[in-house]
């Protein structure tokens, strides 16, 4: 009885996971990481202010803007009060506040899994181990997500928050799939194929991650000219990465995951004797679409809606690869 609850909280926690990351990329995207300037509160407050009246300077700690400041190369001394009030947007204060809310589910359920795979599996095998191992990151994730403030959205950071997040998935995956017990999820392959499908899901998992991160790294770039080059279209966007290394290597990857993940799909098939499951035929779409926005935002616009949906499916498609991964490799 214990495995269905078990599970079920694992599949809770992955998925908050997976929405928290659609809401921090609406985040990224609309410019309002930085809305709540403090951290865990809100300018101070556990409910932010609705109206830049409404702020409490009292309870603003000066010297840790002024650091954030002095981190971004700006003359601390040039933090004033004045300054700080000016710089309240309330759209964007409940943006940030509202990605904060979305991650409090991810550590309720989290902890909850952690607690009941103790509790009821007193052998400490690999089950606990991958609860105790996210129950970790969650934690070290939030205090990344402070740094990330207090950073003044420092790009290191920022990459290193995406990365940790990427790691927490597959953990997740891996205890609920491996919860079931005896009722996990299976998928049966053979013939010569079988071997080389399992391959090809490894490096498709492999450049998924590497991809992930480059583009994490690409985003913190658009940060960048979202600042530098306000006002301008972001139709303009484009030329400006196309001058980066890592933009070009992150597209030029994107189609080693499209032959990798095509390779997959054929090689399943053939193992699976003429069969496709629904995990194949999700991750070969999730694939094609992240291609289709990949070249709309290249060649036609960086769009927001595309850079939320680039992101968000790519956690959608890591969770795939990683159970696709587990199942191929269960023995009876």
């Amino acid at each position: 009885m214990n495995g269905p609850l078990l599970q079920r909280l694992a599949i809770a926690a992955l998925v908050s996971v997976v929405a928290l990351i659609f809401v921090g990329a609406i985040v990224r995207v609309s410019g309002a990481g930085l809305g709540c300037p403090d951290w865990p509160t809100c300018w101070g407050c556990l409910i932010p202010p609705w109206k830049k009246e409404q702020v409490d300077l009292s309870r603003i700690d000066f010297e840790r803007f002024r650091a954030k400041a002095e981190g971004l190369g700006r003359d601390p001394e040039s933090v004033t009060p004045e300054r700080i009030l000016d710089s309240f947007n309330p759209l964007h204060t409940w943006t940030e506040f509202v990605n904060r809310l979305c991650s409090l589910p991810v550590g309720l359920f989290t902890l909850a899994t952690f607690i009941v795979a103790t509790v009821r599996r007193p052998r400490r095998g690999a089950v606990f181990w991958a609860a105790f191992a996210s129950l970790v990151l969650v934690l070290f994730n939030a205090w990344l997500g402070a740094r990330v403030v207090y950073s003044g959205l420092k790009p290191g950071v920022i990459t290193l928050h995406m990365a940790a997040a990427m790691l927490l998935i597959a953990l997740l995956v891996f205890t609920a799939w491996a919860a079931a017990g005896d009722r996990r999820w299976r998928i049966v392959l053979d013939g010569p194929a079988a071997a080389w499908a399992r391959r090809a899901i490894v490096l498709l998992l492999v450049v998924t991650v590497a991809e992930g991160v480059l583009g994490s790294q690409v985003r913190e770039m658009t940060d960048r000219m979202k600042l530098d080059l306000d006002g301008a279209p972001r139709s303009a966007w484009a030329g400006q990465l196309e001058q980066t290394a890592v933009y070009l290597l992150h597209r030029s990857f994107s189609w080693v995951i499209m032959a990798a993940a095509a390779a997959h799909f054929l090689l399943a098939r053939r193992a699976r004797r003429g069969t496709t499951g629904p995990c194949e035929w999700l991750i070969l779409a999730v694939v094609l679409a992240q291609m289709v926005l990949g070249a709309f935002m290249s060649q036609v616009v960086i769009h927001p809606v595309a850079q939320v949906l680039h992101v968000g499916l790519g956690a959608v498609l890591l969770c795939a690869e990683a159970l696709w991964f587990l199942a191929s490799r269960a023995r009876e």
